[in-house]
């Protein structure tokens, strides 16, 4: 494409002429302002050089000028006959006149492009600035034995010259997946406690009796059961001004802070010890029925698996099928490994359509709340309820030691529950290793 320069006094006479065409039609006296500057009209006169400019500008100025006189025209004549400059036409005015400024500002830049020389970027490498040192030149044409030349130290990007990209948001910490409350019946509760009695043993004597002989007698016997509600909190301080100026920042530590409830709140549900203020969990004593294998009964080969297989059964034949299999995740993964790497087509395990893995047709639950080396298969439903007295509730508070006086605000988590375990028969379980003997 070809281009001329011309002088930037060129381009300003085109944009005043290009302008005072609107101007003029809106009702301005151009020859008064023109006879104020002369050198305006000295610009008129030499616009015949508007030839050389670009091809594609040039037509660009050629609709615009054959506009701006239609519509300096109709703005003539509506002033004529209505006295006024009707709307449409003042808004087309106004949109010519800003294509006219978009013209002239691309003109100013093709005759900056013309006059001023594009600078080529200067190596200032240490290299560089070494061959051109004179000390260097003397150096190589063997006028001296050695050239010391000091070079100035390399400008790099920091924080100080170039902008950080900076992300929004906060990039989460870990969080594990809790699984354990799902296999649960949940209530709520308003007490501060929960009792209920339970069946403590049935001796089932039933058996066929001749006519007139005396009746077998069985027994049952029961048990008041009282589980306090257990309380899971912690707390932790920020200072007012964050919670004012970032609030994705407070909403994340309000979150994670209801995480760290329920992160304990797992763990409790299975290893809780049920002391003072602690949950009573699956695990402890009483509150599931040991599998009481020994290795020696497990034959020689998987013998996890025999073992869970067996405990299935158990639970099956006490009436109480089995819904869930916890293991902790170490477990399974250790489980999985020994099974595809020996005789995975002996033994059932599969994916059901809603992703939900079943070993011998049981659903496989991972649980970071489950001890290494330990596991519990039980009829869930049947075993135990969990009371939810109060879901996890954040508080803030400025109104805590000094936090007035820091300007800090105090944020605390907490919530309360109880786990009851009613059929401690319909759960199994204990060691994934038992003794020998």
């Amino acid at each position: 494409m070809k281009s001329t320069r011309f002088s930037l006094r060129a381009v300003a006479m085109m944009a005043i002429a290009l302008v005072a065409v609107g101007a003029q039609a809106a009702g301005i006296d151009v020859p008064a302002l023109i006879a104020q500057y002369p050198h305006v009209a000295a610009g008129l006169a030499g616009m015949g050089m508007i030839g050389e400019i670009d091809a594609s500008i040039v037509a660009a100025l050629d609709k615009v000028e054959k506009k701006m006189a239609e519509m300096s025209d109709k703005a003539t004549g509506e002033m004529q006959t209505l006295g006024k400059v009707s709307a449409d036409t003042k808004t087309a005015l106004e949109n010519l006149g800003t294509d006219q400024r978009v013209l002239a500002d691309r003109l100013a830049q093709l005759e900056q492009k013309g006059l001023t020389p594009r600078d080529e970027p200067v190596d200032q490498s240490w290299g560089a600035q070494l061959v051109k040192a004179s000390q260097f030149a003397d150096f190589t044409e063997g006028r001296t034995q050695k050239a010391r030349v000091e070079v100035k130290n390399t400008l790099v990007g920091s924080n100080t010259t170039v902008a950080p990209d900076r992300k929004p948001g906060v990039i989460p910490g870990a969080s594990q997946v809790l699984t354990l409350e799902t296999l649960l019946n949940t209530v709520p509760t308003t007490a501060g406690a929960i009792e209920f009695t339970k069946e403590g043993s049935f001796t089932n004597n039933a058996a066929e009796t001749a006519e007139g002989a005396q009746k077998p007698e069985s027994d049952i016997t029961f048990a008041l059961v009282n589980q306090p509600v257990s309380t899971v909190a912690h707390w932790i301080k920020i200072s007012r001004q964050l919670a004012a100026d970032n609030a994705a920042l407070a909403a994340y530590v309000n979150n994670r802070m209801r995480y760290g409830v329920n992160r304990k709140v797992e763990t409790q549900l299975v290893s809780g010890l049920g002391t003072g203020a602690l949950l009573s969990g699956m695990m402890k004593a009483g509150n599931y029925t040991p599998h009481g294998y020994l290795s020696g009964a497990l034959g020689s080969a998987l013998q996890k698996l025999v073992l869970i297989r067996k405990v299935i059964a158990d639970l099956w034949a006490a009436g109480y099928p089995a819904d869930a299999i916890v293991l902790n995740p170490a477990d399974w993964a250790a489980i999985e490994i020994e099974l595809f790497t020996t005789t995975s087509n002996t033994v059932r395990v599969s994916v059901d359509a809603n992703g939900t893995t079943r070993l011998f047709g049981v659903p496989v639950v991972q649980s970071v709340g489950m001890a290494a080396d330990t596991f519990l298969v039980a009829n869930f439903a049947q075993a135990y309820t969990l009371y939810n007295r109060e879901g996890v509730v954040v508080e803030m508070s400025e109104s805590d030691g000094d936090n007035f006086t820091k300007n800090l605000i105090t944020i605390r988590a907490e919530r309360r529950l109880a786990l009851a375990t009613e059929v401690p028969a319909a759960a199994r379980g204990g060691d994934l290793t038992p003794p020998a003997s």
